[in-house]
């Protein structure tokens, strides 16, 4: 008989990265050589749902993709990692979102063009025909890249159906309408200071101003190699990372917030799940790869010890 798991949905964009390496961006009108190119899945919501399902809970996704090369590829790659996608609509008038990102080798400096194409068909009308996978949740897992009132229909759903709301507020504008919609709020720590005002040096001042923002009593405040800041409005606690060798750090957020609603799912208090989220994110950017390059149970496991 088939473990019944935790059920953890992800509503989010789907983004391809076109990754041009290049010694220093061009000027208007200038051609220059770049030094590589590469080509990965990404998207913060596409990220999260395979952290998740990586994570050890049932993870499910909901958003649209086009009906082309690019949709088949994110498609697959749901089918190889066992994540639901039955929820997921095509769109042959539309491509998949797409990112253009160059990067500068000389400092790793970079500029990213967004096109979001067929992520805006993540409309009410949308989350109103799939709302049945969100109440079946036990964590709903936001973020704040898509158009606001899919992502809002979709949080009041899970609210009026007892669906814990995760919100990562990335990026910023316009993410406090969630407020009183979301149980905990997950920003890094410029985010956190984009949304209050506070400075980055000051979490335990964020967090109290997240609070007050979002309606929420949990807030994490992801503060990078140093790991987080976490709070339930009663207890406080810094979580340390521990010190690895950098060589990816896209998708370290995602793996981290994915990995602490995957805990939170499975049933442990906020300081646990935050704690592997940490640790989740720290092992992450020791590999290439936004969302594949985040752990397994078993890898993190082992690479926790026990900890």
């Amino acid at each position: 008989m088939a473990e019944n798991k935790p059920k953890v949905t992800t509503i989010g964009t789907f983004m391809m990265d076109l990754v041009a390496y290049t010694p220093r961006r061009p000027n208007n009108g200038e051609t220059i050589r770049g030094e590589g190119f590469a080509m990965a899945l990404g998207g913060k919501g596409f990220n999260q749902a395979i952290a998740a399902g990586r994570a050890g809970v049932d993870s499910a996704m909901l958003g649209n993709l086009g009906k082309d090369n690019f949709g088949d590829d994110f498609m697959r790659a749901f089918k190889d990692e066992g994540v639901q996608a039955s929820d997921i609509e095509l769109h042959a008038d539309l491509g998949t979102g797409v990112a253009h990102i160059a990067v500068q080798t000389s400092d790793g400096d970079n500029c990213i063009i967004i096109t979001p194409l067929s992520n805006d068909r993540t409309t009410p009308d949308y989350i109103e025909r799939h709302k049945q996978t969100i109440i079946e949740s036990d964590i709903l897992l936001l973020q704040n890249e898509l158009l606001p009132e899919g992502n809002l229909a979709a949080a009041k759903i899970a609210k009026e159906n007892g669906v814990k709301v995760v919100l990562t507020p990335a990026p910023t504008k316009g993410a406090t309408s969630f407020a009183g919609l979301c149980d905990l709020v997950v920003p890094n720590e410029g985010e956190a200071e984009q949304l209050t005002g506070v400075s980055s040096d000051k979490p335990e001042e964020q967090a109290a101003a997240l609070s007050k923002l979002f309606g929420c009593k949990d807030v994490v405040i992801t503060l990078g190699p140093k790991g987080a800041f976490v709070t339930d409005g009663k207890k406080s606690e810094y979580i340390s990372a521990p010190k690895v060798e950098a060589v990816d750090t896209i998708g370290a957020g995602d793996t981290m917030c994915a990995n602490l609603a995957a805990k939170l799912a499975l049933g442990a208090d906020l300081f646990t799940a935050a704690k592997f989220g940490v640790y989740a994110a720290t092992l992450k950017v020791t590999r290439k790869g936004s969302a594949m390059g985040s752990p397994t149970v078993s890898e993190l496991a082992q690479f926790m010890g026990g900890k």
